[in-house]
């Protein structure tokens, strides 16, 4: 009888062994597929990339008594402490420094997920990967800043020409930029990598999604008042610490498996702390006209300000308690703010939904098998690992005022009118004038 070749690895009948089953299984990365080893294949081999993080020598020092998971503990309660004070600093450095560092945080955040890609992508040595990400980069940033200037400086735009001309043709110029781009990465495909170079082509503009969509509407935020940038932000970290902590010394039941850190009970606890820390910073924070004005630009002094009347959002109002709690409490009314109310759904979201953000870059660190997306900062990871919340916050706070909050701007309308040519302020004028008399409002204002 003619002999029976086996292929290695496969049992009678052409069958797998088990064993090399197992074997293959435990080789491969946490939920990595068989088309995801073609892949890697195709990318270059392995698309692992390993970071670590560089602890200052004086905290090993110091803390090489304790074991590894009480010195993690240490390192990033001391870098917490640090990076909130550097908040509160930058906080009272006032909106333009904000700006700047909103700035610098998206940079970096873009750096550390295109480093990743650039990891896997560099083994063929084909060119333009990084310089056309951040070209595409300087393009969104043009064409979302450039929206933000006209939109909040506009007065400002008109008074100089060259301002003015850029402001008129925005829209077409940020296109141009783009479509320049588009064609120099149509240039750059190179024979037998086309797949490739389309993947990198879609993880750069995912990156810009996520990354300078967020940090352009946390700036949005910004300029309808200093707590609606503050609060949301604080929310998230408060929720990370509490989090952390009630997981440490109470966490048992683990709660993803993207992240089998994660526990219940920190999910729980944190959610708790969020709510209640989210409504006494609201109760402070509402009686500053610094942290509740809208931050708008001055045109005669050149300067942001954030003076103005509060609104009723930021004034104390007397709310009944319901019957059921007045007996436990011991109080009919209460006097509160109303923004307290909002920073109720705020903190809700930053506990029960931001997380998710933190799940889905996880999700991303797995498919990679990177502990982090960088080494910046000790005990933490990359920026991004401290941001990756935050983004997803941005842009339900932005939703969230444009849904419930944001009204009609007079002082945005007044200033557009005063740019019109004269004929054109006299027929807005005439046609609201006609209109007013027609309600009956201008005669009585008349009478008045």
């Amino acid at each position: 009888m003619a002999e029976v070749r086996q292929r290695p690895g496969r049992g009678p009948g052409g069958a797998r062994d088990p064993q090399d089953k197992e074997s293959e299984s435990e080789n491969r990365l946490d939920g990595e597929t068989a088309s995801d080893s073609e892949s890697r294949s195709e990318f270059g081999g392995s698309s692992t990339v390993q970071t670590s993080d560089d602890t200052p020598e004086v905290l090993n020092r110091a803390l090489s008594n304790l074991s590894s998971r009480w010195k993690n503990w240490w390192v990033r309660g001391i870098l917490t402490l640090a990076m909130i004070t550097f908040f509160f600093i930058i906080i009272y450095l006032g909106p333009m420094v904000l700006m700047t560092i909103v700035m610098c945080v998206q940079i970096k955040c873009f750096h550390e997920i295109i480093t990743i890609g650039y990891n896997v992508y560099h083994s063929y040595d084909l060119p333009w990967f990084r310089t056309l990400s951040w070209y595409f980069l300087l393009c969104v940033n043009y064409f979302f800043y450039g929206e933000t200037v006209t939109d909040y400086f506009f007065t400002l735009v008109q008074r100089e020409e060259p301002l003015r001309i850029l402001s008129k043709y925005h829209r077409f110029i940020s296109f141009a930029l783009y479509l320049t781009g588009f064609c120099m990465f149509v240039l750059s495909l190179v024979k037998k990598h086309y797949r490739l170079q389309f993947y990198m082509f879609g993880w750069t503009h995912v990156t810009l999604l996520i990354v300078v969509t967020q940090s352009h509407l946390i700036i949005h935020n910004l300029f309808e008042g200093m707590i609606w940038f503050i609060v949301p932000i604080s929310c998230v970290i408060c929720n990370d610490i509490m989090a952390y902590m009630f997981g440490f010394f109470f966490g048992r039941t683990p709660l993803i498996k993207l992240s089998p850190k994660k526990t219940w009970e920190g999910f729980i606890g944190g959610f708790f702390s969020t709510v209640l820390f989210g409504w006494l910073l609201s109760y402070v924070m509402s009686g500053y006209r610094c942290f509740t004005c809208p931050v708008e630009f001055n045109n005669d002094t050149n300067s942001f300000t954030v003076d103005c009347e509060p609104s009723e959002l930021f004034q104390l109002q007397e709310y009944n308690i319901p019957l059921v709690l007045q007996s436990v409490v011991g109080w009919k009314t209460v006097r509160m703010y109303p923004f307290q109310i909002h920073s109720i759904a705020l903190s809700t979201f930053a506990s029960l939904i931001g997380p998710f953000g933190g799940f889905f870059a996880s999700g991303f660190k797995r498919a990679f098998k990177i502990k982090d997306f960088a080494n910046t900062i000790p005990g933490h990871g990359g920026i991004m690992d401290r941001f990756d919340c935050q983004y997803l916050m941005a842009t339900f706070v932005n939703v969230y005022i444009a849904s419930f909050i944001r009204g009609p701007n007079p002082s945005k309308l007044i200033q557009q009118f005063l740019t019109l040519r004269p004929d054109q302020q006299l027929h807005i004028f005439n046609t609201l004038k006609a209109h007013l008399v027609d309600r009956g409002i201008l005669g009585s204002l008349e009478d008045a």
